[in-house]
């Protein structure tokens, strides 16, 4: 039996109305019919509403679309995702405009602490022409998942299973580093989206109250330990932090530190120096 994707598409709107609003509900009905759809014509095969009608349900739980269909675009490319990583933000791609509009010479020498998916070392490997790029997680399935979106973007990257907490046994030394690490409070949990909070992985998410910039402090500690002289440390950070994520950067000798801006106006990136007499 057949069904019209005309049906299908008012369906979807009524199952979803309420829950998303109308821009969503138009955005999630065109990613549900390409992935359903394995053809051009006007009607569904049975098999094909029901994953439709599967889709909508999930969404209706709150799960968000990226982990139903297992993918995403980051950058404008394509990232496959599962719970195991958080969902790429779009913040997180201004954070690597600014990494790649400031190192516009080849071969640098890139590491990126708490990879997650690895948008940030992906797109950086294909951006930077000749760059060598490391990428650190504490999760391995993480770093698998990691490592796919490598190779379907067809970058090498070298990944690492670790504990930024314990002692670093490298000797390599970087011109880049780069996080987006745990930053948002216990507190805050209370604000957030509950497709975020009952989906995404709390152990890339979540610091607690009274140490909000426990993994700063410690990877500027790394940073300090492994970057070249006048080698970048860049961080996305909590939108209420910048000002304490900056001191705790001074306090420890970087210079030349700048606090940026999102799209939305919030604090959100910041970028500091390891200066020539340092170590």
């Amino acid at each position: 039996m057949q069904y019209s994707i005309q049906h299908t598409l008012q369906n979807t709107l009524q199952e979803l109305e309420g829950l998303y609003s109308k821009p969503e509900i138009s955005v999630l009905t065109r990613l549900i019919l390409e992935e359903v759809c394995a053809h051009k014509n006007t009607h569904l095969s049975g098999s094909e509403r029901r994953k439709a009608e599967d889709i909508v349900h999930r969404l209706k739980s709150g799960e968000p679309i990226q982990y139903i269909l297992g993918k995403t675009e980051f950058y404008g490319m394509p990232f496959a995702v599962t719970p195991d990583v958080l969902i790429p933000r779009p913040e997180t791609e201004e954070l690597v405009e600014w990494i790649l509009a400031e190192n516009k010479s080849e071969g640098h020498s890139v590491l990126d602490i708490g990879t997650g998916s690895g948008c940030i070392a992906v797109v950086l490997a294909k951006k930077m022409p000749g760059s060598h790029v490391y990428a650190w997680d504490i999760s391995e399935r993480a770093v698998k998942v990691a490592s796919e979106n490598a190779f379907l973007n067809g970058v090498d990257i070298a990944f690492s299973v670790r504990d930024i907490f314990l002692p670093v046994d490298i000797h390599t030394a970087f011109d880049v580093i780069v996080s987006n690490p745990p930053y948002v409070t216990e507190s805050e949990k209370v604000t957030m989206e509950a497709n975020v909070l009952g989906f995404e992985p709390h152990q890339a998410l979540f610091v607690p109250d009274d140490h909000g910039l426990i993994f700063y402090e410690r990877i500027a500690d790394v940073a300090l330990a492994l970057l070249h002289h006048n080698g970048e440390l860049y961080f996305e950070i909590n939108r209420e932090k910048g000002v304490e994520v900056c001191n705790m950067l001074r306090d420890k000798g970087f210079v030349l530190i700048e606090l940026r801006k999102d799209i939305s106006g919030n604090d959100r990136m910041v970028r500091a120096v390891k200066p020539e007499e340092h170590g």
